[in-house]
């Protein structure tokens, strides 16, 4: 192979390897729309949003390579795309735990997204203490030639569980050294501290909202509506439309 050959079959390699990993990028920028989508939506409608923030993040191919090593699986694309299936991956972090569920039912009811897979380590936390809701989500890419459906990983979780998730990571992989038992069992620990936290906030998020729910509202209050940084004033006859439909 002459050099210029060398370098042109290069070039064909990495454009193959390009649209195979940017379709999961796109999945990725589907899902985080969607996401500020009910976010806004919440808000709008709830004066409370669920989702604290998201973080995204793609694997790398070095990273997928050696995923395939481990699992002595099939070197090719194919084999990857069905069984490499956190190529793409999305966290949700949220501030309490009914919000996860909330979210999941949310994601679940979206008629694009299929529902390949969901494992709650909220109601079964692994032995380690680890909790977060897990999600394999089919996502729709619509492509100039084609409609590539991409599997992406969604984890959600409580900011105490983030967290815990995040420390719990640095000790067990950023160090080569075995961590003894004793701060294994700390970690467990400190794992069910979490969850007393993250319990005590639920019950006191349910509490606020009952006193917001009994709470005078004037009726001015509810003659306005924010979108987008700008309040609207609805028309009396908007609002008598509107009740007359809703007496039909």
């Amino acid at each position: 192979m002459s050099p210029q050959e060398s370098i042109e079959h290069f070039r064909q390699l990495k454009h193959t390897i390009t649209r195979f990993m940017m379709v999961y990028k796109f999945a990725l920028d589907e899902m985080e729309t969607k996401i500020d989508i009910l976010k806004e939506e919440f808000q709008l409608l709830h004066d409370y949003n669920p989702i604290e923030h998201t973080k995204s993040r793609l694997k790398s191919p070095e990273s997928i390579m050696n995923k395939l090593f481990r699992k002595k699986l099939d070197i090719s694309l194919d084999s990857i795309r069905n069984n490499i299936r956190d190529i793409a991956g999305l966290r949700i972090t949220c501030s309490f735990i009914s919000d996860i569920y909330r979210v999941r039912d949310m994601l679940a009811g979206q008629s694009d997204l299929v529902v390949l897979e969901t494992k709650d380590y909220i109601r079964d936390p692994k032995p380690n203490g680890y909790q977060s809701l897990h999600m394999l989500l089919e996502v729709p890419v619509f492509m100039s030639d084609r409609v590539e459906r991409v599997c992406i990983e969604v984890q959600i979780r409580t900011i105490a569980m983030d967290f815990w998730a995040s420390l719990e990571h640095k000790i067990f992989y950023k160090y080569n050294e075995a961590v003894p038992e004793r701060l294994v069992a700390e970690l467990k620990a400190a794992a069910e501290s979490a969850t007393a936290l993250d319990r005590q906030m639920e019950r006191l998020h349910l509490e606020m909202n009952e006193l917001k729910e009994g709470r005078l509202i004037e009726e001015e209050e509810l003659r306005h509506i924010q979108l987008n940084n700008q309040q609207f004033s609805i028309p009396a006859a908007l609002l008598e439309l509107i009740e007359g439909d809703g007496r039909d």
